[in-house]
């Protein structure tokens, strides 16, 4: 047996310290609201979720072999890719999707989109980088990116969906970072 990094001391804190900086972040500009931080501590809560099943276990005795990089690496999409696992990876980032347009608010479709893109591209890395190093055993993978990708674009154009209607409008509005308008503030002490 190997010993592993352990997974909750390590996202748990690293989650906090992000929900700390985003719940800061938008109280500095004035722009902290129940709903805000609603949104802050969803997107904390996803992505501790996602590194935790994406990066890890990290083994930290487990001989590393001497493989090539590229034996880690698909750079060939969906070659012997499954149907379940595009569907999969697609679903997992609907919600981040919706998230990053949330707190991007009305840019252009494509930021919120590239945003995923980055988030998954970073994934791929580490998944990269911790298999080489740490014998972790994940694959990086195109076919992941560019479902992931897809992904995110499908929870923008979900949330711009809502956002047509006349229920979705006024809760788009209340949980948008860029919002004007009908706001619940926190109470913060100054």
């Amino acid at each position: 047996m190997f010993r592993q990094v352990p997974v909750l001391p390590v996202v748990l804190p690293l989650a906090a310290v992000a929900l700390a900086a985003l719940l800061w972040s938008l109280h500095r500009r004035g722009r902290l609201t129940v709903q805000r931080g609603a949104v802050a501590l969803a997107l904390c809560v996803y992505l501790a979720g996602i590194v935790a099943n994406t990066v890890f276990p990290i083994f930290l005795d487990k001989p590393v072999g001497d493989a090539p990089w590229s034996s880690q690496l698909v750079l060939v999409p969906f070659a012997d890719y499954e149907v379940a696992d595009a569907v999969m990876n697609v679903a997992v980032f609907v919600p981040l999707g919706v998230l990053l347009a949330l707190i991007l608010g009305w840019s252009p479709w494509w930021r919120p989109v590239a945003a995923s893109a980055a988030v998954s591209l970073a994934i791929e890395v580490l998944q990269l980088l911790t298999n080489h190093f740490l014998g972790s055993g994940h694959v990086a993978d195109v076919s992941d990116l560019l479902s992931n990708v897809a992904g995110g674009a499908v929870g923008v154009a979900l949330l711009a969906g809502a956002a047509r209607t006349s229920w979705g409008r006024v809760a788009v509005t209340a949980f948008r970072w860029d919002a004007p308008g009908v706001e619940t503030p926190l109470p913060v002490g100054r």
